[in-house]
């Protein structure tokens, strides 16, 4: 007992845990954390029922009342209630008087989120772009290639001027890149294959039905707004609203991570002070490591580690350590175990794994961690000096806020009258990678339907020059052959006429011949005189020329016939 007085006796601002319990409780040994020591983190774990919740509340009441600002993720909905001052009755006052504790109802300045605004509290919401392709990677628990062409992915975007704000963005990209019209950029990327677009592209799908498609967008909450005190100095406790996050833990462990790494980010480095800069409570962390790639966990190790030179604490509220990996438990500076329960042999096997992460003490913790009262805990924190202090079977303190959940009308009313909402409250769809994709692949579209209008009208015109190539062609070797043909029949039609001409000058010769004999001079004489026309010398001048005129007549005419 001296050894508890001693070792949780503190000169510095503390939270009072409670009093030791020695067969009953000694209001006078007190056991306490230093307000200094929270950034060294801790565990809260017990079964359902035994008081895990009410003990978050009690150091987030405390906690705020210093002047720090505490975040919780409020899962059953039942922390709502330390808004308001709690209301006495005779067996809480008998229970905090045996303990020491002077109680009172007091309210904390409290600020209600909703997580992508599925819910009451003021909508929290991340843009993808901010919570990158590294952290996004982890929680879709890619391999390394798929890790690594997400980030490719994200570099495209922002080289092309391309915006991701929520998930269609994404999609429409990891969509785009896959496309006719964007395969020539996904091979410029290098080392981005179509098929591991694909596989990203089905993770997506994956993470958006838990309801990742309402988280990510804008306007994205600065978690500056998490750090926030009250006007009269006290730190203000935000309580996020995580309904049905037993169906959602990808969702529920990606805003824890995307809150640490972006605190972790944009805080500097501050180391031990007297009091942390904010104080995070993650209540069902088993949730958090459900299912978990092996990369995740190891970032959620390195971002406990670090984040405490950051001012931040981080306490893991679960049922047993064994929820939380062995990495992560070894950077836990304050335990407060309430009952274990040990009826199978897994249980068993939980409690020994418990017992044994603890210091050396005087009590048996396999019989004392499985037969605590509700409200009571085994406790050891980090000292002042940063050493554990001795196992203290403690009972707790009652918290100063009701316990009962803000009735409905009471929240709404608070949230409605928040400064944040009118900042966050309605969800903006600005111009980002889905709409100017969307243009893009329908002017590609329109280009490539203009181009088939062309590429058919010039067709159409080029069978068109062929058909009248063809027209002008039959037409020409139609004429051909009727010029041909005319010419074939000329040359019969002066054929003829010679012949006639040729059988009128033998006719005009045999006529010549019958005269000779009759009178040689006068046939001489009168052949000489028509020596012009034979045929007119056989029929006479009017007679001769006559027939030789209807007798081409009738050739030319018969010739006309013909061709009609």
């Amino acid at each position: 007992m001296a050894a508890v007085r001693a070792g949780y006796a503190v000169g510095g601002t503390a939270l009072e845990l409670g009093a030791l319990v020695n067969g009953e409780a000694l209001p006078d040994v007190q056991v306490r954390i230093p307000l200094g020591m929270l950034n060294r983190h801790g565990l809260v774990a017990g079964a359902t029922g035994t008081g895990k919740t009410r003990t978050l509340q009690l150091l987030a009441e405390q906690i705020a009342a210093a002047g720090v600002p505490v975040f919780a993720a409020d899962v059953k909905g039942d922390l709502s209630g330390l808004a308001t001052p709690g209301q006495p009755n005779d067996k809480l006052l008998a229970r905090t008087a045996g303990i020491g504790q002077q109680w009172q109802g007091v309210g904390s300045q409290a600020e209600f989120y909703a997580l992508g605004g599925v819910g009451t509290g003021v909508p929290v919401r991340a843009t993808v772009s901010g919570f990158g392709p590294l952290l996004l990677a982890k929680v879709l628990g890619l391999n390394e290639t798929q890790e690594s062409s997400l980030g490719l992915v994200f570099h495209y975007a922002e080289q092309a001027g391309l915006p991701l704000v929520d998930m269609s963005d994404l999609r429409s990209v990891l969509t785009y890149l896959t496309s006719d019209a964007g395969k020539g950029e996904l091979a410029d990327l290098g080392g981005l294959s179509k098929q591991t677009v694909g596989v990203i592209l089905r993770e997506l799908v994956t993470f958006a039905d838990q309801g990742a498609d309402a988280f990510f967008g804008e306007p994205e909450i600065d978690t500056a707004e998490f750090l926030r005190t009250a006007p009269d100095g006290r730190g203000i406790v935000s309580l996020l609203e995580v309904p049905g996050v037993q169906d959602q833990p990808q969702l529920f462990s990606t805003f824890l991570m995307w809150m640490l790494a972006d605190l972790f980010n944009e805080l500097p480095e501050v180391g031990d002070q007297d009091k942390p800069k904010l104080v995070f409570f993650l209540d069902e962390a088993h949730l958090l490591f459900t299912g978990a790639s092996k990369d995740f966990t190891e970032q959620v190790v390195r971002t406990v580690r670090l984040i405490r030179s950051k001012g931040v604490g981080v306490f893991f509220v679960t049922q047993t350590p064994k929820d939380v990996p062995n990495d992560v438990l070894a950077q836990l500076g304050s335990r407060i175990q309430h009952q274990l329960r040990a009826h199978t042999p897994d249980d068993a096997k939980a409690l020994r794994a418990t017992v044994s992460t603890y210091p050396t003490s005087e009590y048996d913790l396999g019989e004392v961690l499985t037969s605590l009262a509700t409200g009571e805990a085994i406790v050891t924190v980090m000292n002042e000096r940063g050493a554990p202090t001795p196992v203290a079977w403690t009972r707790l303190r009652a918290p100063q806020g009701s316990m009962e959940p803000l009735p409905g009308a009471d929240l709404e009313a608070r949230v409605t009258s928040s400064p944040l909402l009118a900042r966050y409250g309605t969800r903006v769809d600005p111009d980002s990678a889905h709409e100017i994709l969307a243009r893009r692949m329908e002017a590609a579209a329109a280009e490539a339907a203009a181009a088939e209008a062309a590429e058919h009208a010039a067709s159409a015109q080029a069978e068109a020059e062929k058909e009248a190539a063809r027209a002008a062609a039959a037409a020409a070797k139609e004429a051909a052959a009727r010029a041909k043909h005319d010419e074939r029949e000329r040359r019969t039609a002066q054929q003829e006429y010679e012949r006639t001409q040729r059988e009128f000058e033998r006719a005009e010769r045999a006529a010549e011949s019958r005269r000779s004999g009759r009178s040689s001079r006068s046939s001489r004489t009168s052949t000489s005189r028509r020596s012009g026309d034979p045929l007119s010398d056989l029929l006479g001048p009017g007679l001769g020329g006559t027939i030789a005129k209807e007798v081409v007549k009738g050739i030319f005419s018969t010739l006309r016939r013909r061709r009609r």
